[in-house]
């Protein structure tokens, strides 16, 4: 009995000593990352006292047969907590908070790093091999706890694989076992409130992640295999005509890529997530003076289709002449660079940067990838011409070579000062952070899939938010003035499409979504036709000091508040649905009044998505208002410091009315809680001095440049009480 006893008693003493666990923390105490090494290495990860990932094992498999993390040795443990600041040159906040705590577990041959932010939680492999090393496979299993849905945005093997749409399933088990999905991946328990964003930050030298199903809650990561044979020819994108059976081979001391899971408890916090930004590689370039964001004009998306011009316009008359026009388009508005897409001629391109330079208009050439990254010297060509960036196509490839020439574009380009837009791309990393020279990535399904299919609808616009911009600044190519509904929709392979939603919902993209360089997709002479559209964009920020979500719903609606210098952006969206969101101001500086100019839906735009209004109305960090938008519809207000402004004061506490004298405007603005039915304004006499009828708005300004200097009574009718305010007129 007491051998038995001894036995048992070194059993688990040995089972002890094989299994090793570790813990990240959030420095907000909220998240945790659990690492547990033992026959393998897993992880976990916790929402509070909620698993959200069970046990899930993870590892790196060598050519040789070795895997990476099969019954490890710790050899050392290094802690570390970093809390600082990082600089972003062009982004949607100025600076960022870098708070986290550290785990490197240090092993015979490899390292296991784990990190874990307020925002999230992430691991990577570092290994440290004499000579070069074939990674086989990679175990990158996630298994979620209890039965979450999932938006999975379904992949395909070739072609514009990253621009997908996103297919909502109730559970993972509901996907098929032969589909796989681009990351960003969102994973939601929503009795809980908690989000899970499967993501990977720091992508260098190796493939990219794709997930897959792998069992009724659990998804594992997917790679492409290192290419052996692709198809060459000039104007070809290298299709990979035959793979290695393998997805990598590099110099055995590395870093890996994070694996990241973003959290969120509330939707609206993943509009302003930049964890895959924090994990990116820092930024390389020294000087970039030089590099600037802003808007463009493009003829692409409308076949370079002019009206009422002089000239021959469309896509078979791409020369001077035609350019010329977009070139004073963009001078005359403020634009600060002009694309040519695909067939630009180089017999001209150098005239037209001249004339451009001298309208202080860049310009960016369209160009195939393949040509620069065997030829970059043409960068210098380029240059020679005059312009200012370049927009390379149709990678459409993340193995690990496709993943390595983003890279080498960006450095090109950086070394002649040129500004880079990546499109027909995998999805962005974090390569921005260490490359501000990159204003752009593609991989997402943008307006010019409206010339062949319904997808990119208000539904859409309303996903992609919260997943694919996690990843970083997207091009859209916002702009269009051919707005419709989606019942009046067609697509339209040649010539001008038109779009889904309002014409709100339109200009709003301007404010929601990230866009380092933010196009303008419709004709200039569309713009002319609406002077005081072409005069928001053309002022609209592509960069900003600060973003504050307002609120969200994952496919159903966003709001958010962006800040540059003193003046203030607020844009909303919704999907297919109408729905009313409450815009507070609080984040505005107390005891200030500022002047709030609103772009929104009109009561017709449900019917007319043409339809919109714009108005003026006085706000302060106390004022709270109801955007009500029409389905597929938006709202976008710009907010300024008012001069001169002075807030009444109520004879009694009737906090439903609000009510602002402009005495250099001579105006008054009034809001209410209620619709307000009618306005009268008399003196202290009693006499009618003005009567307003209301029309249910919620908000008034009224002119009083005919009222002399005294004491008036403002009574406000409403669908609910009538109630009275004295005011003095200077």
């Amino acid at each position: 009995m007491t051998r038995i006893i001894a036995s048992l008693l070194f059993l688990v003493l040995f089972l002890n000593a094989k299994s090793q666990t570790y813990e990240a923390i959030s420095p907000n105490s909220l998240l945790k990352i659990k690492i547990e090494l033992a026959e393998k290495i897993t992880y976990s990860v916790f929402v509070g006292e909620k698993r959200v990932i069970q046990p899930s094992i993870i590892g790196l498999e060598l050519y040789d047969g070795r895997l990476l993390g099969d019954n490890s040795k710790v050899i050392n443990v290094k802690r570390n907590e970093v809390n600082g600041i990082i600089q972003v040159v062009n982004g949607k906040n100025k600076e960022l908070t870098e708070h986290y705590n550290e785990v490197k577990i240090e092993m015979d041959s490899f390292a296991l790093i784990v990190r874990a932010y307020d925002e999230g939680v992430a691991y990577r492999f570092e290994t440290f091999f004499p000579n070069e090393i074939i990674i086989k496979q990679e175990e990158a299993n996630f298994n979620f706890d209890g039965n979450p849905n999932i938006w999975f945005g379904e992949a395909e093997a070739e072609m514009k694989q990253w621009e997908r749409s996103y297919y909502p399933y109730s559970s993972i088990s509901d996907i098929g076992n032969n589909k796989f999905a681009i990351t960003p991946c969102l994973v939601n328990y929503p009795e809980e409130s908690v989000s899970v964003v499967v993501a990977e930050s720091d992508l260098n030298d190796y493939p990219g992640m794709f997930v897959q199903k792998s069992g009724s809650n659990s998804l594992k990561g997917k790679w492409a295999e290192y290419p052996k044979r692709v198809q060459e020819g000039d104007y070809e994108y290298k299709r990979v005509l035959e793979r290695y059976d393998y997805i990598s081979r590099s110099s055995g001391t590395r870093l890996f890529p994070w694996r990241v899971m973003i959290i969120s408890t509330q939707d609206k916090d993943l509009l302003n997530n930049e964890l895959i930004y924090k994990l990116a590689k820092p930024q390389i370039l020294q000087d970039v003076s030089w590099v600037q964001p802003g808007k463009s004009v493009w003829e692409w998306w409308h076949d370079a289709i002019l009206t009422g011009v002089t000239f021959p316009s469309g896509t078979q008359n791409l020369n001077y002449t035609l350019y010329k026009y977009y070139v004073d388009f963009a001078a005359a508005n403020g634009i600060e660079y002009i694309t040519l897409d695909a067939g630009w001629n180089s017999i001209y391109i150098k005239e037209l940067c001249q004339y451009a330079a001298q309208k202080k208009v860049k310009v960016i050439l369209w160009y195939y990838f393949n040509l620069v990254v065997v030829n970059p010297h043409v960068l210098d060509t380029f240059k020679s011409y005059g312009a200012s960036g370049v927009k390379v196509d149709l990678i459409e490839r993340d193995d690990q070579i496709a993943v390595g020439w983003f890279e080498f574009i960006a450095s090109e380009c950086a070394k002649r000062k040129l500004v880079v837009s990546f499109h027909g791309c995998a999805k962005p990393t974090g390569l921005q952070r260490a490359y501000p020279n990159i204003v752009n990535f593609e991989a997402v399904r943008g307006a010019e899939c409206a010339k062949w299919d319904y997808s990119v609808n208000p539904n859409y616009h309303l996903q992609f938010p919260f997943m694919r911009m996690l990843a970083g600044t997207l091009d859209y190519t916002p702009g269009s003035l051919r707005n419709v509904h989606y019942e009046q929709f067609t697509p339209i392979p040649v010539g001008v499409p038109e779009t889904i939603g309002t014409r709100t919902h339109e200009m709003a993209m301007y404010v929601v979504y990230d866009q380092t360089l933010a196009y303008l997709c419709d004709a200039p002479t569309e713009y002319e036709k609406s002077p005081k559209i072409t005069e928001y964009i053309s002022k609209i920020p592509t960069t900003w000091d600060r973003t504050l979500p307002l609120s969200g719903s994952i496919g159903k609606y966003a709001a958010i508040a962006r800040q540059k210098g003193n003046e203030w952006y607020v844009g909303a969206l919704t999907n297919l649905e109408s729905r009313d969101i409450l815009i507070d101001f609080s984040f505005l500086e107390a005891n200030k009044n500022y002047s709030a100019e609103i772009m929104r839906d009109s009561h017709t735009s449900s019917v007319n998505a043409k339809s919109y209004v714009i108005e003026s109305i006085p706000i302060t960090n106390q004022t709270h208002y109801t955007a009500n938008l029409a389905r597929g519809g938006g709202f976008m207000m710009h907010i300024t410091l008012a001069d001169n402004i002075q807030t009444s004061v109520p004879d009694k506490d009737n906090s439903q009315i609000r009510m602002q004298y402009s005495e250099a405007e001579q105006t008054l603005h009034l809001t209410n809680i209620y619709p307000i039915k009618s306005i009268q304004i008399t003196d202290i006499l009693g006499h009618k001095q003005i009567v307003k009828n209301g029309d249910n708005h919620q908000f008034m300004t009224i002119p009083l440049k005919d009222l002399s200097s005294g004491i008036y009574l403002v009574t406000v009718l409403t669908s609910q009480e009538c109630n009275s305010i004295k005011f003095f007129k200077r």
